[in-house]
């Protein structure tokens, strides 16, 4: 062994001992309410990754979209290949401004959150998802107390995501892990339109 592979070597192991020492002290296990925000793309696709480890695992998982439920989706077709896993509701009816009609809106969204909260007192669901509950919560057509109530009042060890841009601030601050995506680049901005396997 050269002198620089023994010096990678013995820092590895400096590294290895610190690590194990850090992962002894966490012992807690917990359902968390997890938060996917920001400008950039990748919120909805980072909750159904989770959606597949927890499915992995031999976990329920409900996820109700807020919004997209117009739109036909590769994922879509993947979790109906588990029906005994995942119960997918597409509820939305497409962006607020293609539907211009608030009331109705407001209406889906209710339906749409009421679905999620059965499905977040259900303690057979190990996960449940909220896609697009931020762009509901941005346009006041729910109140975001009713989602801290209801996240709040989970069973112990429910994973609870929301997802989309502009999560309110009380959402974050009681959230127990918060991810912002931020946009560097994105294709659209050049003209290409979304495609299926990258955008639904």
């Amino acid at each position: 062994m050269t002198a620089t592979e023994q010096r990678h070597t013995e820092k590895m192991r400096r590294v290895q001992a610190g690590r194990r020492a850090m992962m002894a002290t966490k012992t807690q296990e917990k359902g968390l309410l997890i938060v996917h925000t920001g400008a950039g793309k990748g919120k909805t696709t980072a909750a159904f990754g989770m959606a597949v480890r927890t499915i992995g695992h031999g976990m329920r998982v409900g996820i109700v979209q807020f919004v997209k439920g117009a739109m036909s989706t590769g994922e879509r077709a993947v979790f109906d290949a588990f029906p005994d896993l995942v119960t997918f509701r597409a509820m939305g009816e497409g962006f607020t401004w293609d539907t211009q009609d608030r009331a109705r809106d407001v209406a889906v969204a209710r339906a749409a959150w009421d679905e999620v909260a059965r499905m977040v007192a259900d303690p057979s669901y190990a996960m449940v998802i909220a896609d697009e509950l931020n762009i509901v919560l941005r346009y006041d057509y729910l109140p975001v107390a009713d989602v801290l109530a209801v996240a709040a009042a989970r069973p112990a060890m429910t994973h609870l995501v929301v997802t989309g841009r502009n999560a309110p601030a009380a959402l974050i601050e009681a959230a127990d892990l918060v991810t912002e995506m931020t946009q560097v680049k994105h294709p659209f901005r050049g003209g290409v339109k979304a495609q299926p396997g990258v955008e639904f």
